[in-house]
């Protein structure tokens, strides 16, 4: 099946950029979706100035906001840029407007925080990154669900960072057929067999996800303090 819209146009799939994200959370879809047959994945930056991710890799717009086409696909990363991202009037207001004609509106991990306080996820289920989770149901309207991929209507949100890839297989399966989607999944050879039974909360030891919760403390403390000033609790 080839992608491609009631008009004929290739399918439009934005990414957006902003300094702090986890690049993974971008770069894993981005194989996915960049190997769509007649889809165009755009680079959205507010401007075209390089974006630095959380963990030092520089990465470039290709099309600011103000240049940004009609969008099929609005995605949204997440990592500890988030935390400015979910104060930043020009990036909330972009999303908002693309949303309104997007056939998806759509995050990986943190990513949903940002679409929740651009008021794009109220009404819906949604999930994010485990040890956010709580903070996305403080959003008026959310229903937090700790699950790897949620797609409700509209809206598809997975949970932290390498959940992006499946993510981006439930995409590809809506746009363009689960046959296409499994070809490009056989191509970049997904196959996850984890040497660790320590992906997830539920199945690390008790010890281990006390370490790396009191790891993280301070941003999430940070983000708690700073979602409760957006959501007026």
């Amino acid at each position: 099946m080839t992608a491609a819209t009631p008009e004929g146009r290739p399918l439009a799939v934005g990414m957006l950029l902003f300094p702090g994200l986890t690049q993974l959370d971008l770069t894993g879809p981005y194989e996915v979706f960049a190997r769509l047959p007649n889809a165009r994945v755009h680079l959205l930056g507010a401007s075209l100035e390089p974006v630095r991710s959380d963990s030092g890799l520089t990465l470039r717009p290709d099309t600011s906001f103000a240049d940004a086409p009609a969008l099929d696909v609005l995605f949204v990363p997440g990592g500890p840029g988030v935390n400015r991202a979910m104060e930043d009037a020009t990036l909330l207001a972009f999303l908002r407007g693309r949303a309104e004609r997007a056939r998806y509106v759509t995050a990986v991990c943190t990513g949903s925080l940002v679409l929740a306080a651009a008021g794009l996820l109220a009404g819906y289920r949604a999930t994010t990154h485990w040890l956010s989770l709580d903070l996305l149901a403080m959003f008026p309207g959310v229903t937090a669900v700790a699950e790897r991929v949620v797609v409700d209507r509209t809206r598809v949100t997975a949970g932290g960072v390498t959940a992006g890839i499946d993510f981006a297989f439930v995409v590809a399966a809506e746009l363009v057929g689960a046959d296409a989607a499994r070809e490009v999944q056989l191509l970049l050879e997904y196959d996850p067999a984890p040497p660790f039974a320590a992906g997830s909360p539920r199945t690390a030891a008790p010890a281990l996800v006390e370490r790396v919760t009191a790891s993280r403390h301070a941003l999430q403390a940070e983000r708690r303090a700073l979602v409760r000033r957006l959501v007026g609790g």
